[in-house]
């Protein structure tokens, strides 16, 4: 069954907003572990291959200091993420 127009057209203004795009990647990337996000295979393999830090060795508390360490350059990729939504789903 079809969803109706309303919310077919409501769900590709926020499918493509800007803003919501790295709240989409941060969903993505903790699958599995939303409240827990330092025990994602996922994102241990990305502090890991970011800082060379080792996988086995990031707890909750690493997990946080890296975060707030690295706070600044996260949130300028969280972003690009947003804009590489936004060029990929341009027509051209």
């Amino acid at each position: 069954m079809p969803l109706p127009a309303p919310y077919t057209a409501l769900s590709k203004v926020l499918y493509h907003n800007r803003m919501l795009a790295p709240l989409r990647f941060l969903w993505n990337a903790t699958r599995g572990h939303r409240f827990t996000p330092w025990r994602s295979e996922y994102l241990k393999w990305r502090i890991e291959t970011y800082s060379g830090r080792p996988a086995e060795s990031i707890d909750a508390p690493e997990f946080f200091r890296f975060l707030w360490r690295e706070r600044v350059p996260l949130i300028r990729f969280l972003l690009w993420t947003g804009d590489f939504a936004a060029r990929t789903r341009t027509p051209s």
